[in-house]
């Protein structure tokens, strides 16, 4: 199981910014404030920005991402809007997937910096 993960940033207090808003809907907060990195969780921090100033931005296509899970529909979607008004970019409406396993309902998106982080409900 996975407890944490960390993606680099170049920007660490716009990224928090942006991230303050788009993390609300999926139930994290921002809990940890340090000089190079900024924490957000539930009750401890899993999602990590690391401060990479000299970073160059990631494109589109790296083949990774992150997928945070959501309490519901509302939620992904409200996830997906988030970014996109604080200056992310779309990289999947939300809506119903076929994964190899299951169905479920997510939405994707590219921070400010490339980094595709996903929103994610299973049907119940």
């Amino acid at each position: 199981m996975i407890d944490h993960v960390s993606i680099p940033v170049s920007r660490l207090e716009e990224s928090a910014a942006f991230y303050e808003k788009v993390l609300e809907p999926v139930g994290l907060t921002r809990l940890v404030d340090r000089a190079r990195t900024v924490g957000f969780g539930k009750k401890y921090p899993e999602f990590w920005l690391n401060a990479r100033p000299d970073m160059t931005p990631g494109t589109d296509d790296t083949g990774n991402h992150v997928c945070l899970r959501a309490a519901d529909n509302e939620a992904v979607k409200a996830f997906h809007a988030a970014a996109l008004e604080q200056g992310g970019r779309n990289a999947g409406d939300p809506g119903l997937r076929k994964a190899s396993m299951s169905i479920y309902f997510g939405a994707f998106i590219f921070d400010l910096d490339g980094n595709k982080v996903e929103a994610v409900t299973f049907p119940r």
